[in-house]
């Protein structure tokens, strides 16, 4: 068993490379394991078949021979009988015991030595427990139930104490040699609790697999599920102990090649509640009062609070002796290398391997389903780690454990970030929170498939935002083409609509928050300010001092001179909040208005995070009909649940590895730079959603804005010679002819970014309105003779005028056009004069 010392006399100039001599010793330090067990059976054997009338030292006899093993075990049943009876048993535990250790992990027991020199004493006090009960005698035990020397010491123990204390001796040679027993068999209580925990499963299984051997069936399934971690590939022995970090150090990165796994044990998680068929309404009239007067955030006694942990979150022993068996599975497939340190957290295990010189990274990382067969997992996840010359690879723990959501908004994180759009996205492989604001990012794409956890992850997001800030600080527009999911939240005061769930009003939604963010850049722009915080505090600001804000704002043309007009505006001192728009499914949306949703969708992550709006879009299709490229590409941060394929995963991640994550909150979050991490999300049920969306409603009623779902004045499609005048589509090609001086239909189609398909019909109804010449639409350019006609002209004859919120409709109003087909022309320089 002196493995250790083999190990480090070893030289590497040997005649066996280094990986045959480990497998060698690893396989003859197995076959140790097997004859323990052998000899375990053998002596039981003996021990279940042995007869008082058998010859043995203690018997002469010429009789034929009971024991099953012969004379031998005649002989060796007898001396261990006759000496301390049935506490050989304790003699047989041990032996089985170190045998299937020796077999799983390839290494001895530690200390084995001093667990040997214990074995003794141990079977002992078994014996003499067995002496101290009231058990019936048996023929095939003639010294008794625990042999000669366990009636002596019991008989002598009973003759010192006084009458009526005889179970006194029983009860403490039981313990007595329970204690010993434990420590001679080398497990830990965690292992001995696990095996309790497993028992009853283990149970199960064996009488379901006897039903179909009863019927005649070949019984040939078995519960992967159940099995222990430890229970895979033979190890190695490591000499010296592996260092566990702290759960504060860095996190992992992921490389193209990531892969998630799932772990052959049924996770330990509580069941989680089922939806309510129906959400209480509520009373029809409640008392409306102001939110920054009467607002109370919501306590956190309203959230499940997580259960006290029973015991030790890991076993170090169990981690060291995984650690010894991936060493060995990467040495059996030709990689050299030493685990160097071991990073133990809730759902999964980081073990960090320093790779021998010259070993390739992606030699490792291409192993991962082989390690992951050989560690008896369903796969292997590997990456680099930046800035350090180790290799992560992670394993899924025999129990996971369960985040909880109030324990992360109870952390000082949570209460002492600087960020206002806060987000508590779970912990990481080490336990530590990850929280993220969402002004910095500044827009989150989230995909998922049904069950992965993708649902509790908004819930989750959601609570963030309203356990930190009031509905004057931070107001929500939930899209939910599902009906399911967000309409929960239907009534709290941070909405600024109902719970949209009509994709057409959704996309409603999403232009008003378009014009929404042009108003408050228009804003900002007056008061020279660049964001939304510079806003608010210039505000505040003139608050304080009493002062009175004004914008220039253009009213619209002079009728006489054609000039804009502009007028100045007292602008209100209150604080803009932020807007946080959230859409469950973008695979509806995309479906029913695909170009109006993309085009929206667009705008507002380029250009929303200055004026604090933001956007959270999530879908159970990451496919490239729904994150089409643009998508992706204003939304560089992105949140990926498990999916069902490559594909998926390399849609909204770039890189695979989202397809073997482990489901129930397991997620790969993607920062800005590229860098993935990766985080276990907290759960909340549908009770504690509800709960805390009662709180919220009982502030006070929402203030709508009715302007988010309704539709714009008409914006019509072109109408004829006789309805053109009135129509808004058509003023603006009105406006857009007379500042570029020329008309086409590709020209006004991408002007517009909309298909015009009825132009000629513009073009016939604009003579008899006073024009003296007017432009002929077609698909190529035609440039209109302007200088035949004056702008004021054409506004007296047509009522369209241009209108006031057409961007440069004013500079193009007196300005010179000189372009043409590929020349000057100077006609256009009549424009405007």
């Amino acid at each position: 068993m002196a493995a250790a010392p083999v190990r480090k006399s070893k030289s590497r100039g040997g005649f066996l490379p280094r990986g045959s001599v480990e497998f060698l010793r690893r396989r003859l330090t197995q076959s140790g394991g097997l004859v323990l067990i052998a000899l375990a059976a053998a002596l039981g054997t003996a021990l279940a078949s042995a007869d008082s009338h058998d010859p043995s030292i203690n018997t002469a006899a010429e009789g034929p021979i009971h024991n099953l093993l012969g004379r031998p075990g005649a002989t060796l049943a007898d001396l261990l009988l006759q000496t301390v009876g049935w506490g050989a048993a304790g003699l047989i535990l041990a032996a089985l015991v170190w045998g299937g250790l020796i077999l799983i992990r390839a290494v001895p027991p530690r200390a084995w030595a001093a667990r040997l020199a214990v074995l003794p004493l141990a079977m002992v006090a078994l014996a003499v427990t067995l002496a101290a009960l009231p058990l019936a005698e048996s023929e095939a035990l003639p010294a008794g139930w625990g042999g000669a020397l366990g009636h002596l010491i019991s008989d002598g123990l009973i003759a010192l104490l006084p009458d009526g204390l005889d179970a006194v001796v029983g009860s403490g040679a039981a313990l007595l040699a329970l204690g010993l027993m434990l420590f001679v068999v080398g497990l830990s209580p965690g292992e001995w609790i696990g095996l309790f925990r497993r028992f009853p499963a283990t149970l199960l299984r064996l009488v379901s697999a006897a039903i179909p051997a009863r019927r005649g069936s070949p019984v040939a399934r078995t519960i992967p599920t159940q099995a222990p971690a430890q229970a895979a590939a033979p190890p190695h022995p490591i000499p010296q102990p592996y260092p566990f970090a702290p759960a504060d150090e860095e996190e992992i990165d992921d490389e193209d090649e990531d892969r998630s796994d799932a772990v052959p044990v049924v996770p330990i998680a509580p069941p989680r509640p089922a939806p309510a068929a129906a959400r209480r309404e509520p009373p029809p009239t409640r008392p409306i009062a102001t939110p920054s007067a009467t607002y109370q955030l919501p306590p956190l006694t309203l959230l499940t609070p997580s259960p006290e942990q029973g015991g030790p979150r890991f076993n170090p022993e169990g981690l060291t002796q995984n650690a010894r068996m991936l060493e060995a599975v990467l040495e059996d497939f030709g990689v050299n290398g030493k685990v160097v340190k071991v990073r133990p957290g809730p759902v999964v295990t980081l073990y960090e391997l320093e790779p021998a010189p010259g070993t390739k990274t992606s030699r490792v990382i291409g192993l991962a389903d082989d390690i992951a067969r050989s560690m008896s997992a369903l796969s292997v996840r590997i990456a680099t780690i930046p800035g350090r010359s180790v290799i992560g690879i992670e394993l899924p723990n025999a129990r996971r454990e369960t985040v909880y959501l109030r324990e992360l908004l109870a952390s000082e994180p949570f209460e002492k970030v600087p960020a206002r759009l806060t987000l508590v996205l779970g912990k990481d492989i080490g336990g530590g929170p990850v929280m993220v604001d969402l002004a910095r990012m500044p827009h989150l794409l989230i995909a998922g498939t049904t069950g992965s956890g993708k649902s509790v992850a908004i819930n989750t997001m959601i609570l963030s935002l309203l356990y930190r800030l009031p509905p004057e600080e931070c107001r929500v527009i939930m899209i939910d083409p599902k009906m399911l999911e967000l309409s929960v939240y239907d009534g709290i005061p941070h909405l600024l609509a109902p719970v949209v769930t009509e994709p057409g009003k959704a996309v409603l939604a999403l232009k008003w928050a378009v014009r929404e963010m042009e108003d408050r850049y228009r804003a900002m722009s007056q008061l020279g300010v660049r964001n939304i915080a510079g806003y608010n505090n210039r505000l505040l600001e003139a608050r304080g001092r009493g002062e009175v804000l004004t914008r220039t704002v253009q009213v619209g043309f002079d009728p006489e001179t054609g000039k804009p007009l502009y007028e100045d505006q007292t602008l209100a001192l209150e604080p803009l909040p932020f807007i946080v728009i959230i859409v469950d499914e973008m695979a509806d949306l995309m479906l029913v208005a695909g170009k109006e949703i993309e085009a929206a969708v667009q705008r507002l992550a380029q250009m929303a995070r200055a004026a604090g709006i933001h956007l959270i879009m999530a879908t159970q299709r990451p496919s490239v009909d729904v994150i089409t490229g643009t998508i992706k590409a204003n939304f560089p941060t992105r949140i990926s649940f498990q999916v069902t394929s490559k594909i998926d995963s390399r849609t909204i991640l770039g890189e695979q590895g989202a397809e073997q994550l482990l489901g129930q909150g397991d997620m790969l979050y993607m920062a800005s730079g590229g860098r993935i991490t990766r985080v276990h999300g907290p759960f909340v049920s549908d009770s504690e959603v509800e709960t805390v969306v009662e709180f919220l409603r009982a502030q006070g009623e929402p203030t709508y804005i009715e302007a988010v779902t309704e539709e714009e004045a008409s914006p019509g499609a072109g109408g004829g010679a006789e309805g053109g005048s009135g129509d808004d589509l058509y003023d603006q090609a009105v406006a857009l002819v007379i500042r570029e001086g020329k008309a086409s239909t590709s020209f006004a189609s991408g002007t517009f970014r909309s298909a015009i398909t009825a132009p000629p019909g513009w073009s016939s109804g604009w003579k008899p309105k006073g024009w003296s010449a007017a432009p002929i639409m077609s698909a190529s350019a035609r440039f209109w003779p302007a200088a035949e006609a004056s702008i004021d002209e054409r506004r007296h004859h047509d009522p369209g005028q241009v209108p006031d919120d057409l961007p440069g409709a004013a500079a193009g109003v007196g300005a010179d056009h000189r372009r043409g087909g590929g020349g000057r022309t100077e006609g256009g320089a009549a424009v405007g004069r």
